[in-house]
């Protein structure tokens, strides 16, 4: 809290009261580390556009409640456009997500097409608020 207060250019008591309102108001949401995705064998980044084969409500929840079931799914945003969900998930190498795509990917509910995008190269990756 030291290192944070002086950052802010405030005490460390003031630091640590309007820390703590951050978190009691919801603003900050959660704390993590920031681990290399290639010492835990994900060095795969890649973005899935999927489309679904039905957009009803139920094909929706049903999608989602699986998406949420896979670990190797890091995010899932359901977006406008020529598609419906875009999927960001880290694998080992193009072979794991060859097995990823035909054993869980295409039989997530609804499933109607993919397409894939790896990552050769992350050029900005911290994930922080422009705050």
């Amino acid at each position: 809290m030291i290192e944070l207060a002086e950052r802010c250019g405030l005490s460390p008591t003031a630091t640590g009261e309007r820390f703590k309102r951050l978190l009691r108001e919801g603003y900050i949401t959660g704390f993590g580390a920031r681990v290399d995705p290639h010492k835990l064998e994900r060095g795969l980044l890649i973005f899935v556009e999927v489309s679904l084969d039905k957009t009803t409500p139920d094909v929706f929840d049903h999608f989602a409640e699986a998406v949420r079931r896979v670990p190797d799914i890091l995010e899932c945003h359901m977006v406008a456009g020529g598609f419906d969900y875009l999927v960001k998930a880290r694998v080992l190498d193009m072979t794991a997500y060859r097995r990823f795509l035909g054993d869980i990917l295409l039989t997530l509910p609804g499933v109607a097409e993919t397409r894939t995008y790896p990552v050769m190269e992350e050029v900005k990756a911290d994930a922080a608020l422009p705050v």
